[in-house]
């Protein structure tokens, strides 16, 4: 039986990631990090907050205000926590019981399914950021997957392999200390000069090429990449698109219907593309992006310096090709920034200290390539 795994100890303290081998014991983990430092976690002091699905890395943490945390990928940890330490049933998950669980959620679907027939006759609009939590991620997913196909298929998408490398491990250093978070984020690119970006359901944020050719620093990419993934993980485009459902399309959501979302790739795209969110909305984007930026290490002042240039230059720019139009940066919400900027005392790492950030830009062909 394997006792011995690899994965990455955070300290609680700052978003470094540091390679670790854990060991199972009776009692509890052992934890050597990679500069030989040796800690100790009896397991009645560990919590798991990641690690329930199919797939997900596994993540235990210890401790509460500022904890510390201990990432396995490998999800053939638990299943061999489990053999090694019989009787954990009730601390840590079991994948063993996931067969159990996909009957119960397929029963639950069902009932949900009556429970909105239910709602409907009292009002689902309404009812939208109280039926949203519900939506089944799957059917989240495929209803993102149908409105790229509408906004940004394929073919209009640049796929510079470096590039978005550079873009995704951005992503990955912003949702690394988030304790949990269902969707798997795939971003992509579009070649287009708008200056603008957007996050559709189940996980999928869009940016334009223009907006990208704006960014002077990869601090300030990083700012609409933490407000746009907010939008994803408070559902805020899945509760607008539930606003105005028809009734056929409530029902595929919470029956977790893959065709229906599908079906409804287009309806969505619609919602979207009209779509202006609330002043709350923006706000809650706006907050819980910087805290995101704050927790992660990253200088939150690119995301300031990135609306004030985008408002400085509103007046100058198009319509149809704002950033702004959809994501409204008045001088009240760009100084609340500042100030919840100017209250954190935490150091920040800058990214790609050594990389010519104007080089993003070239991640779609040149008209004349």
């Amino acid at each position: 039986m394997k006792t011995e795994w690899q994965g990455y100890y955070l300290d609680g303290k700052s978003a470094s990631r540091q390679p670790a081998a854990i060991h199972l014991m009776k009692s509890g983990l052992e934890i050597v990090t990679e500069n030989k430092t040796t800690l100790w976690w009896p397991y009645k002091e560990i919590r798991q907050t990641q690690g329930f699905y199919a797939g997900e890395q596994v993540r235990l943490e210890r401790g509460k205000e500022l904890p510390e945390a201990v990432v396995v990928s490998d999800t053939d940890f638990l299943t061999n926590l489990h053999r090694f330490v019989p009787g954990l049933a009730m601390k840590f998950h079991n994948p063993g019981h996931r067969t159990m669980r996909i009957k119960l959620t397929i029963f639950a679907g069902i009932a949900a399914v009556f429970m909105l027939i239910a709602l409907y006759f009292w009002g689902i609009p309404a009812m939208a950021a109280l039926v949203a939590p519900h939506v089944p991620v799957a059917w989240e997913e495929h209803l993102g997957r149908g409105v790229m196909e509408y906004l940004a298929p394929k073919e209009i998408q640049c796929t510079d392999p470096d590039r978005m490398k550079i873009i995704n491990e951005m992503i990955a250093t912003l949702t690394t200390p988030l304790s949990h978070q269902p969707y798997t984020i795939r971003v992509s690119v579009v070649n287009n000069p708008i200056v603008n970006a957007f996050a559709a359901p189940g996980g999928y944020i869009v940016i334009f090429q223009g907006l990208l050719e704006h960014t002077k620093t990869p601090e300030e990419l990083a700012g609409v990449l933490a407000h746009e993934l907010q939008h994803i993980l408070k559902q805020h485009a899945t509760q607008a698109f539930l606003h105005d459902a028809s009734t056929g399309i409530l029902l595929a959501a919470l029956a977790g219907d893959a065709s229906g979302a599908m079906a409804y790739g287009l309806e969505t795209a619609r919602t979207l593309g009209t779509l202006r969110y609330s002043r709350q909305k923006e706000d809650e984007a706006d907050t819980e992006g910087m805290q995101m930026l704050l927790k992660a290490g990253i200088d939150p002042s690119g995301m300031i310096a990135f609306f004030e240039m985008l408002q400085k230059e509103d007046s100058q720019t198009p319509e149809f090709m704002k950033y702004l139009s959809t994501h409204p940066a008045t001088q009240n919400r760009i100084e609340r920034l500042k100030s919840m900027a100017g209250q954190s005392q935490g150091k920040y790492t800058k990214l790609l200290p050594s990389y010519d950030w104007s080089d993003i830009s070239k991640i779609c062909p040149s008209k004349t390539d």
